[in-house]
């Protein structure tokens, strides 16, 4: 496994890190969920992420019982607010209230004193976001998080917060959690720019986009039984890659992997990684074959030519529109 700073922090993580959004708790059965986090940890997987909202905060449980009895300095673990983790008013959002409560459950269910990052799951448009910066430096000051970042906020809204911890003398963000992939670079026309200048790493998810860069997903075939494109949590995030012009053009770059003696998957993970702004690539799987697979892109270096063959092969199907990252206008 190979490691990286996280921005220009001093805290180093694996570049492949281990997630369980929409398994943990849900895909699949807890028994499952443990094989795969000591499957990333025999692998030298150090940095594992997770949300308070994931499978209605079960995933932080199914996490904290998996890594209970592993060193906990040897670790660096990465929860989420924002998303609603209950039915009141409050139970959502970036206030001080909801910021506060929901940082003691994620200690609670995770089994654990601190978070190493603590990350603002969307931007909250209706909490004042120097109310947001103050809770999230009280929360550093008290030592239940060590860093803060934030999660598909755009290069506007992540210079806002800049500014604001610069005059009031907060804890700058470290980092940014984006959806990135092959088919999927919004991040690259303004985040990234904005990023390297201020000193914050992208901790990408989506790298294999939702499994579509496996190749597994053939144009004009149903998905295939038990993937990510035939579950309730999943398939709403898949679809968009699911036309026949995306499939047809993933197929194509499958001469590409076999090249250089990579799975898709691999190739996949190993292309985000060549970012120099991505500290890490988030991968999550329902089987430990699939993080032993996965870990294979740490430190596999594509050269200028393989990125271009890349490219011509994706051509138009490639989602570069920075706007296409959003955070709702209302708390959900």
């Amino acid at each position: 496994m190979e490691f990286r700073h996280l921005g220009r922090s001093g805290l180093l993580v694996s570049e492949i890190s281990y997630g369980n959004w929409i398994t943990h708790g849900s895909q699949v059965e807890e028994d499952a969920a443990k094989q795969c986090v000591q499957a990333a940890l025999d692998e030298g997987i150090t940095t594992f992420d997770t949300a308070d909202v994931y499978a209605g905060t079960k995933a932080e449980e199914v996490l904290g019982r998996a890594l209970k009895g592993v060193r906990r300095e040897s670790l660096e673990i990465f929860t989420k607010v924002y998303w609603p983790t209950g039915p009141g008013r409050n139970d959502r959002g970036l206030s001080r209230k909801h910021v506060t409560e929901s940082i003691h459950g994620s200690l609670r269910r995770l089994q654990t004193d601190y978070v190493d990052l603590y990350q603002a799951h969307r931007f909250d448009y209706e909490t004042p976001l120097e109310e947001t910066l103050k809770t999230f430096d009280d929360l550093v000051r008290q030592g239940k998080v060590l860093y803060v970042g934030v999660s598909e906020w755009t290069a506007g809204q992540i210079a806002q917060a800049l500014k604001i911890a610069d005059e009031m003398g907060f804890d700058r963000i470290v980092s940014n959690q984006p959806q990135y992939s092959m088919l999927w670079r919004v991040i690259e026309g303004e985040v990234v720019p904005l990023s390297e200048k201020e000193g914050i790493s992208q901790i990408v998810w989506s790298p294999i986009a939702q499994g579509v860069l496996t190749g597994k997903y053939q144009p004009g075939q149903p998905p295939p039984a038990g993937s990510r494109a035939t579950s309730e949590a999943g398939a709403g995030f898949v679809s968009r890659f699911l036309e026949d012009e995306v499939l047809t053009r993933v197929q194509d770059l499958k001469p590409i992997a076999a090249d250089h003696g990579l799975t898709m998957a691999q190739l996949a993970v190993a292309w985000v990684l060549q970012n120099p702004n991505v500290a890490s690539a988030i991968v999550g799987a329902t089987r430990p074959e699939q993080v032993r697979d996965n870990v294979k892109a740490a430190g596999v270096k594509l050269d200028a030519d393989v990125l271009s063959r890349i490219d011509d092969v994706l051509g138009p199907i490639v989602e570069r529109d920075p706007a296409k990252t959003v955070s709702p206008e209302k708390r959900p």
